[in-house]
């Protein structure tokens, strides 16, 4: 299994929350709970052990600040060069910060893989902040990595994190980058849905990936069998959002939603594997 969604914090940061929190409102939104969970690399390596996941794709958080978005990229970066067969990393950053373009240049340079999980908390994903993300998708675009983006469902209940974002504004970023990878977390707030629509939606959606991130949270188990259906199973990508949802929840609603084993294998491995440009497992 390869876990395309998780997230790691260094000690000096998980030691001061509170702190953080009144420098940067989004990380409060999420975090100025005690009870809200942050880890370490050491403590995703144990859970990654238990559960069974080969490796994971890990990054930071989208700091507002330059200096901590740099700390926790440089954590990151450290946490794969130890460990290049379990992590698989990520740069992460304010996604309108002016000096993203140049820190997205710097950590692929310095061993990351890919862009994310960038997120506006707070905001909605409006037509100005999608074109003030042009300079990092640039940097993507030339180093041919995805890059990974917050999106939740308009609907539904309120919880940490959820941004007040339409379904027509994340198509409407799809549509600003369309020679990017992009991966929707949290299924894209349901934008695979229209991709049922007989015009444009489903060409548009050509380059994008939906993970499942805090899907137990929020889904039925069957949206796995659906989204497949809709988008294709090749599209879907197995991430748990670490901490937040421990992988057994997960395999406990797989055998639940109705898919065969050749699907769970693209869900789980395959997909994440063929856009990272991994080896299969070898055994």
């Amino acid at each position: 299994m390869i876990d395309f969604h998780t997230h790691v914090f260094p000690a000096s940061f998980r030691e001061k929350r509170d702190e953080l929190a009144a420098k940067d409102p989004g990380f409060a939104s999420l975090y100025s709970d005690p009870r809200a969970r942050m880890v370490g690399v050491d403590h995703l390596l144990e859970h990654m052990e238990k559960e069974g996941i080969e490796r994971s794709v890990v990054f930071g958080f989208p700091w507002v600040l330059p200096e901590l978005y740099r700390q926790h990229n440089d954590y990151v970066a450290d946490a794969v060069a130890r460990y290049p067969k379990r992590l698989v990393g990520f740069c992460c950053f304010y996604p309108l910060s002016p000096g993203g373009g140049m820190e997205a240049e710097r950590c692929l340079k310095n061993g990351l893989s890919g862009i994310g999980e960038l997120a506006i908390y707070g905001k909605g994903l409006s037509r100005q902040a999608a074109k003030g993300m042009r300079d990092a998708m640039e940097v993507a675009l030339a180093h041919d990595v995805p890059v990974m983006l917050h999106t939740n469902e308009p609907l539904g209940h309120e919880y940490p994190g959820k941004s007040p974002m339409s379904v027509k504004q994340i198509y409407n970023f799809v549509k600003t980058y369309p020679s990017n990878k992009i991966i929707l977390a949290h299924w894209g707030g349901g934008l695979f849905f229209y991709a049922l629509l007989k015009k444009e939606v489903r060409e548009a959606l050509a380059s994008v990936w939906f993970d499942t991130a805090a899907s137990p949270f929020l889904y039925d188990s069957k949206i796995y069998r659906v989204a497949g259906e809709i988008i294709g199973f090749n599209k879907i990508l197995f991430g748990t959002d670490y901490p937040l949802i421990p992988a057994w929840r997960y395999k406990r609603e797989f055998d639940t939603s109705g898919l065969n084993k050749r699907q769970l294998e693209m869900i789980t491995d395959k997909n994440a594997r063929e856009l990272l440009g991994l080896k299969e497992k070898e055994g």
